[in-house]
């Protein structure tokens, strides 16, 4: 199986080549256009010559079965354009685009071509947090914090805050009727975003503060009487009465912790299985994350 990796970034030497560079009967090939970085990573995988590409044009020469794409956001459309107009199953990291009519676009494609599509929402196979599907979920709390990085909205929402909606839309019990947002802005920069999602019988809420004085992430479901609290994807605690910890194993990767292992191996397990996934549940959350970019924008205009 000939899978590509395009972009060589950190998410993809951290999270994503440690599980594809070792994956038995896939063939690896890599394509940036930085030829240095192209050398480090292929002999640090010690790929041989014809599996490192500089262009775009010759990876795709090679017949891929799969691609990955973990190259800048600002490049995805024009890559993932490429890719699914020569049919090659995609996986790209969140989000799809800045613009949601990219977005949009992308999805359609996909769909034109019946081709898998698939977007990096990894939380939705951590283990912590499929655990929080089978719980109780009355009120759903997600922060996801950062220290002094202030930002631009869009970029904000986009890169980072959509895991937070996209977990929200992920355990949320039902279908959701209410939809509320209200943010901090100075200067043109959040530095802090509440999302309120409520449905029947439940509530959910999405908090980021980018002037935290602490880079955490924690998510709590409760309902009947108890809770569960994930923190930093790692350690699970149930709370009902006396506090239960349970602890990620030392020997257990990073990857499979944040549920980008499984991701990998559910996109590829598709493909061989020759079944066709649909992004059109990602982008109802590029959807809802357009809501929020839009309702920051208009409470900063009216300030």
């Amino acid at each position: 199986m000939k899978v590509g990796c395009i972009g060589l970034g950190d998410i993809a030497q951290k999270a994503y080549l440690p599980v594809l560079g070792v994956l038995p009967g896939v063939e690896l090939h890599l394509q940036t256009r930085t030829p240095a970085t192209l050398a480090r990573v292929g002999d640090s995988l010690r790929l041989p010559p014809e599996q490192r590409h500089t262009d775009l044009s010759d990876l795709l020469a090679q017949n891929l079965d799969a691609a990955f794409v973990h190259a800048a956001t600002v490049a995805h459309p024009e890559i993932v354009t490429r890719l699914l107009e020569a049919g090659v199953p995609t996986f790209v990291d969140k989000p799809l685009a800045y613009e949601l009519a990219d977005s949009e676009r992308l999805v359609r494609l996909a769909e034109e071509r019946n081709v898998s599509l698939a977007v990096g929402f990894n939380r939705r196979h951590a283990p912590g947090y499929t655990q929080c599907a089978d719980h109780p979920r009355d009120l759903i709390l997600m922060q996801k914090n950062r220290i002094g990085l202030p930002e631009d909205v869009r970029t904000m929402v986009l890169d980072d805050f959509i895991h937070v909606v996209d977990t929200l839309r992920f355990l949320a019990p039902g279908p959701i009727d209410d939809v509320s947002v209200r943010a901090r802005v100075e200067d043109g920069l959040v530095h802090h975003v509440v999302l309120q999602l409520a449905g029947d019988g439940f509530t959910a809420l999405g908090v980021m503060n980018r002037l935290s004085g602490s880079a955490e992430e924690i998510l709590e479901v409760s309902g009947q009487d108890s809770k569960r609290q994930v923190v930093n994807l790692a350690e699970v605690i149930d709370h009902k009465g006396q506090p239960s910890v349970r602890r990620r194993g030392d020997w257990v990767p990073v990857a499979r912790q944040r549920g980008i292992e499984q991701s990998v191996l559910a996109f590829l397990d598709a493909v061989r299985a020759g079944k066709v996934l649909s992004a059109r549940d990602a982008l109802a959350t590029h959807e809802l994350c357009e809501r929020v970019v839009r309702a920051v924008q208009e409470r900063s205009a009216g300030a």
